[in-house]
């Protein structure tokens, strides 16, 4: 099969020839596919019913020429003579691809995994994942579908009692600190938009077959050639559902409600977890620990820290949540062409003077700023979307980086401590409730007193506050800095009435659990995994760690 990049088709023919509706949701029907097929034929100077198995991989929109806009495609297909075609066409973005799904895959690897025998797993004991997030939903597949008949602890509730909770908080500001949108099934992504899109290389084909499982599991099926994939909060919930049933079909078990308290070891090798669970310690033999905690379980950290497991600080990014309306982002972006095309996103980067870098985060375009909290007397903010994205505002977070000299040198627990700081200053801003402040204020260094033209989209409660406050000096000077940079490219970015939101502290991780070659702690049989032990940021690089993690057991 031969996979070539750079099919580009103007959006004035797309929205000409393809039905206005699956225009509107980002969706490739039989009319778009055509005048693909059509434009890759014409570049290959070949004829259009030589293509067999014609696909869609990827698709991206070239927006920098309002009066050209185009999506640009990634395709593959079989043709009579694929070397032939090849040499006369070039190697430039076309080579040779080797199938689909996981066909990007190493072949060795591939031969390694798919001989992995069942009964060499079944020789040790129950494999126990910590935490039921991305890393860990995906490590518990992977390890299930191989047999091996994983357990899953997981100190939140299933996703339908999860949500009834998240929303009793929203509304009354009761917090549950073991189920939110932090801690539950489905990790922190169910309550985030479920953004697929990460900047993680993918030579594996890891990537690929998250994809491929989310729509095996419900998934809208264009997650699959998206450039920035989205499943919508709305819909990711039955999704992680339907993964987890199959599991337990399979022979794994989950336990909700269940915390891990700690690991107990004999000569730096794993032999018991103790769990609480109903009230009551439990303690289970084991040899096999996931941890996939996510980036909140800061007990647990701190458990493993004081116990021995070797750690270190990392660098992260704090910041604010920022609220525009989602029209005035549509027009910047897609000119006149915008109420026709998806929902529009963006993102932005930008270094300060001080070489500080300030960069949007997690953008929710027609979504809502939540209130994230998962630690009673502390507040953070966050962003979701729905699958259909038509909520009034756009919000995105800004934030800046900072580095374990920000936060107190070398100690690997010091950025938590940044974090709690930062979160106590915004619940005392807001009484508990969300503080928000208009941007024009915040750059005075005032309290707001009242809202401009755009009225927040926020699930939780909020008062008018000084965010300034809520955040370090340095950080509020870059985020300044950097709207006068992201308002040169997006008109009105820097308006005065702008809605931001603090504190957004939860970008990833500030510890990294250290990890050898074989994707062992110092302890042996524990395997840090995912976002919460630094070595991933966001649902699709997390689902990949796990897939990572899950197939060295498996080997």
């Amino acid at each position: 099969m031969i996979k070539i990049s750079q099919i580009k088709v103007s959006l004035d023919k797309i929205c000409q020839k393809a039905p206005a509706e699956l225009v509107k949701k980002g969706i490739i029907g039989e009319e778009e596919k055509q005048l693909v097929r059509r434009a890759a034929a014409k570049q290959l100077h070949i004829r259009e019913e030589e293509m067999k198995e014609f696909q869609i991989l990827r698709r991206s929109m070239d927006a920098r020429k309002k009066h050209q806009m185009q999506y640009i495609y990634q395709v593959v297909f079989q043709i009579p003579h694929e070397e032939k075609v090849l040499r006369r066409y070039g190697k430039n973005d076309a080579v040779i691809w080797k199938g689909f799904g996981n066909g990007a895959a190493k072949e060795s690897e591939k031969e390694a995994v798919n001989a992995a025998s069942v009964p060499d797993i079944g020789q040790r004991k129950r494999p126990v994942i910590v935490g039921m997030g991305p890393a860990g939903l995906f490590a518990a597949l992977e390890l299930a579908e191989h047999g091996a008949a994983p357990l899953v602890l997981e100190r939140g509730c299933e996703v339908e009692k999860r949500r009834k909770k998240v929303s009793r908080f929203w509304d009354t500001g009761e917090l549950d600190e073991n189920c939110n949108v932090q801690f539950g099934e489905g990790g922190a992504g169910t309550f985030s938009d479920g953004k697929l899109n990460t900047l993680v290389k993918d030579p594996t084909g890891r990537g690929r077959r998250v994809m491929e499982t989310f729509v095996r599991f419900g998934a809208p099926e264009e997650i699959l050639y998206l450039q920035k994939p989205h499943i919508g909060t709305d819909l990711l919930g039955q999704v992680v559902r339907n993964i987890r049933e199959h599991i337990r079909e399979l022979g794994g078990e989950v336990l909700f409600e269940t915390q891990f308290l700690r690991a107990i070891w004999q000569e730096d090798t794993l032999e018991e977890i103790v769990y609480l669970r109903n009230g009551r310690e439990e303690h289970l033999e084991c040899d096999t620990l996931i941890l996939a905690t996510g980036h909140s379980a800061r007990d647990t950290v701190k458990t493993l820290y004081d116990s021995g497991i070797l750690m270190e600080a990392k660098p992260f990014a704090v910041g604010v949540r920022v609220e525009h309306p989602q029209e005035m982002i549509g027009r910047n972006q897609y000119g006149d062409l915008y109420e026709k095309l998806p929902t529009a996103d963006y993102k932005l980067t930008y270094n300060t003077g001080e070489k500080r870098g300030v960069y949007s985060f997690c953008m929710c375009p027609g979504g809502y700023i939540v209130n994230a909290s998962s630690e009673k007397g502390r507040l953070a903010v966050n962003g979701m979307s729905n699958h259909a994205r038509d909520g009034r505002n756009a919000n995105s977070a800004i934030v800046v980086t900072v580095d374990p000299s920000d936060f107190g040198g070398r100690d690997p627990l010091a950025g938590i401590a940044f974090q709690r700081k930062w979160e106590e200053a915004a619940y005392k801003a807001g009484q508990g409730k969300i503080p928000v402040q208009l941007f024009g204020d915040f750059c005075a260094g005032r309290k707001s007193t009242g809202l401009g033209q755009v009225i927040p989209s926020i699930k939780g409660q909020y008062a008018l506050a000084n965010v300034r406050e809520v955040i370090p000096g340095f950080v509020g000077d870059a985020i300044e800095e950097g709207f006068g940079a992201f308002d040169r490219r997006i008109h009105g970015f820097a308006r005065e009435d702008a809605v931001l939101a603090g504190i957004e502290s939860r970008t990833s991780s500030p510890v990294r659990i250290c990890r050898d070659e074989s994707l062992q702690a110092n302890i042996r049989g524990i395997y840090p995994c995912g976002e919460g032990a630094g070595y991933a940021g966001g649902i699709t690089s997390a689902a990949m760690d796990g897939i990572r993690v899950a197939e060295s057991l498996i080997k």
